[in-house]
């Protein structure tokens, strides 16, 4: 998929009103440019800096948006260091990026003190993450003001690499997201890598001592010699073999060839409920074509409008691994 852009007017007009119950706050496109013009192009130029230097970092801050905005909303808590903060959980203990936006937040501090939130940054970044990685292109809404409360406790309500359909949705709709969305943004697997110890359960003993039966069977040697028993636990293998480091469809491709490295990522496939979106983003005939590109960018707003916090239960961090 070469970069595109998408002006998203109406979908960012609707999209940008948080779910009901969800959201305190709403934000806009364009929120910094009269206070802070250049707040967008400081972020983009931080990212792309260094993903040239290590383009792992792309995947690294989609997923740590993600994270953000399943826990307590995309406040930027995930940022905050510390004993017993978010950041210190097992579930979030393998991202990375935290230095990139370490580095656009005091490039930010230097030109518009106070003023631009440690979570538009993450957004901003999740989003500049896609385009790097030739993924489509769009408006974030901005606006959001940082959380001041950070829980390792609080990781516990992400979800899992073990989750089945059922709960995952049940995660997604707790945020006003559905199933459609559940699947887009679990596309988002098509760039950056798990570590073997949230897979390798698969792969040997899963069921009556043999692998897990969704996984083909050609694809198994390749695992086992990438993760075998007793290996490096934290090895990194792709989340979509063969196109890791490009944001396309090939993810939703494995997953029907039966090639998908989580256990909940394959569930899109064998669960009946989620298949029909993987099928309509591969263009399968019978089915309603989706652009994945296009859906990815209306999930991302709704999914970044999360929990949006305003008033004195948030500020605006001079710096975002700890609270003013």
């Amino acid at each position: 998929m070469e970069p595109s852009y998408i002006f998203l007017t109406m979908a960012v007009t609707l999209l940008s009103m948080p779910p009901t119950g969800f959201g305190q706050g709403t934000t806009r496109v364009g929120f910094y440019s009269k206070t802070c013009p250049r707040a967008e192009s400081i972020v983009k130029s931080t990212v792309e800096s260094h993903f040239r230097s290590n383009p792992a970092i792309a995947p690294g801050l989609l997923r740590m948006h993600f994270h953000d905005c399943f826990v307590n909303g995309c406040d930027g808590s995930v940022l905050i260091d510390g004993p017993n903060t978010e950041r210190k959980a097992v579930q979030n203990s393998l991202l990375r990026g935290f230095d990139v936006i370490d580095e656009a937040k005091a490039k930010l501090e230097a030109a518009c003190p106070g003023v631009v939130s440690c979570a538009d940054i993450l957004a901003l970044a999740a989003r500049d993450s896609v385009v790097l990685t030739k993924g489509i292109n769009w408006k974030v809404p901005t606006g959001r003001r940082d959380g001041k409360v950070s829980l390792q406790s609080d990781a516990a309500k992400l979800p899992g690499f073990t989750d089945s359909i059922e709960s995952q949705k049940q995660q997604f709709a707790r945020f006003g997201l559905n199933t459609q969305d559940l699947v887009t943004l679990v596309g988002g697997h098509t760039i950056g890598t798990a570590a073997c110890l949230v897979f390798n359960y698969r792969l040997n003993n899963f069921t009556n001592g043999g692998p897990d039966p969704t996984i083909n069977p050609s694809f198994l040697p390749q695992l086992r010699s990438l993760c075998p028993q007793n290996g490096n636990n934290f090895r990194r293998v792709d989340l979509d073999t063969g196109s890791a480091n490009k944001f396309d469809t090939s993810f939703f491709t494995n997953l029907k060839n039966g090639r998908g490295v989580l256990e909940s990522d394959q569930k899109l496939w064998t669960d009946a409920s989620t298949r029909t979106f993987v099928q309509q983003f591969l263009g399968e005939k019978g089915v309603r074509k989706l652009n994945f590109g296009k859906e990815f960018a209306k999930s991302m707003v709704k999914m970044s409008n999360i929990g949006v916090k305003t008033g004195s239960n948030s500020e605006i961090r001079r710096v975002c691994s700890a609270i003013n």
